[in-house]
């Protein structure tokens, strides 16, 4: 799963602490998804997306191997 957790934290200005902060998970949380490493909860996803006030859907986005 690809995701743009990195272009919105930008374009917000924040640090990846200050969304972990907002999001009450660490920071390794948000490093990790941002690498793709993690794949983030439902609930979480949401969080994200109330954060940046965007869909989720603009944040996440399955790759063609996701479907597998």
């Amino acid at each position: 799963m690809k995701n743009n957790i990195k272009v919105e934290r930008a374009r917000h200005n924040m640090t990846q602490a200050d969304l972990a902060e907002k999001a009450q998970v660490s920071r390794q949380t948000i490093n990790a998804m941002e690498a793709g490493k993690y794949v983030p909860s439902t609930v979480l996803s949401l969080k994200l997306a109330d954060i940046f006030k965007a869909e989720v859907s603009e944040l996440f986005l399955l790759e063609k191997g996701d479907w597998k």
